[in-house]
């Protein structure tokens, strides 16, 4: 049999660390023993356990380890990370370590080395001049990057459940309904808004159309033009079915201050388009008044960035939106390291697409009247996200208030 050693340390009871890492030994075909098990009895007490893991195979064992890894447990002989280098660009070398959102630390040269930039599903290269490491996403790899192989010489810490007051934003504590107390989740959303901001702290928006559909588009624009925002992440159709209300009070050609369907109103939002498209940019209609409010009329006002990322359901697109998804991911990606919290609303995919870019210490909230949404970026790594299923115009106003009580 081929077995190792891992250890578990932290509030591995009440976050289900030592029940899942049992689950996942014995699902995976494997075994395990406990060989020493040091419960905490008080609050601030941790918990820690030493487990030998046994498999039938050395692949089978390597699989198993890398899934306990990303639970948080570390092998416990320890030894320096194994290094490899990239043979050539885009291509990283057999056995390569894919990194979760968690924190990590990596053993090199004697010093335990956090990995900066961290996310899910990267590659980790390690800068032995600059005694650093740091996440690459595998079209970023080049030829002769130091690369992180196997298991060992990795220490990875996962938010943790505590044992005292449960928090809003409690790690793995986000079980979808639509029956969760809206309005009290929403003041406590309120108040880490708040505290992030007062600490200097930024705040991001993942917003989808149907923020302008419920007729919401004038609470997020106030939203950013308080400086509650720091970061816009959309697609063309939020910014178009914005512009589209703002010039011709329309959303999809319907009327959204009486919900009226407007004559030929169909046509609004391909004449948005035509018009930013003469002024040259979305900056350039603010400039020339063709745009005077708005959701991305207070992006520019407010010099607040924003990453248009383009798809191929798109009509036109905007000039401003980025048609080279590679490109457009980048840039989501810096500024994804740079925030404390996440709201993304009524957009699947690119609630998702933030989720795989977030560090797992990133506060996340995903506001959705579809539970489909908040499951999926459960079920793809982001566990941390606190789900709401409501509908947005009922969060957004509840949200504003909260905020300017």
């Amino acid at each position: 049999m081929n077995k190792r050693t891992i250890e578990l340390s932290g509030h591995i009871i009440d976050s289900l660390v030592l029940p899942k890492t049992m689950d996942l030994i014995m699902d995976k075909g494997g075994d395990f023993d406990i060989l020493e098990f040091d419960v905490g009895k008080r609050k601030s007490d941790i918990s820690r356990a030493k487990i030998l893991v046994s498999a039938d195979t050395s692949d089978l064992l390597n699989n198993i380890l890398e899934e306990l890894t990303d639970l948080g447990a570390s092998i416990a002989e320890i030894k320096e990370a194994e290094l490899k280098n990239s043979p050539k660009d885009m291509v990283a070398p057999e056995g390569f370590y894919s990194t979760s959102n968690h924190i990590t630390h990596i053993l090199n040269k004697g010093d335990w080395l956090v990995v900066e930039n961290i996310e899910m599903d990267c590659m980790v290269v390690v800068d032995e001049k600059q005694r650093k490491a740091y996440c690459k996403p595998i079209a970023d790899i080049k030829k002769g990057d130091l690369i992180v192989v196997g298991h060992d010489g990795i220490k990875v810490t996962p938010p943790q459940r505590s044992r005292g007051k449960k928090s809003t934003f409690e790690f793995m504590n986000s079980e979808v309904s639509s029956e969760k107390p809206l309005m009290s989740i929403v003041d406590k959303i309120a108040t880490e808004i708040k505290e992030i901001k007062e600490k200097g702290g930024k705040i991001a928006i993942v917003g989808g159309p149907a923020i302008v559909h419920t007729g919401s588009a004038d609470i997020l624009a106030s939203l950013i033009k308080e400086g509650f925002i720091d970061v816009l992440f959309a697609g063309n159709a939020l910014a178009t079915h914005d512009i589209e209300a703002a010039i011709f009070g329309t959303s999809l050609g319907v009327d959204i201050e009486s919900g009226e369907i407007v004559s030929h109103g169909h046509t609004h939002h391909m004449r948005s388009i035509n018009k930013i498209n003469n002024s040259g940019s979305i900056k350039d209609s603010v400039k020339d008044g063709t745009l005077t409010k708005g959701i991305m009329y207070e992006c520019i006002k407010n010099d607040i960035p924003y990453v248009l990322a383009g798809s191929i359901r798109d009509d036109g697109p905007l000039p401003d939106v980025i048609t080279d998804v590679v490109k457009s991911q980048k840039l989501m990606r810096k500024y994804a390291q740079e925030v404390d919290m996440v709201i993304m609303i009524a957009t699947m995919l690119h609630s998702i697409a933030v989720g795989n870019l977030l560090p797992s210490k990133v506060k996340s909230i995903c506001v959705d009247i579809n539970p489909a949404t908040v499951t999926k970026l459960a079920d793809r790594g982001s566990a941390q996200v606190l789900s709401i299923v409501t509908d947005i115009g009922a969060f957004l106003p509840v949200l504003y208030e909260s905020l300017n009580k």
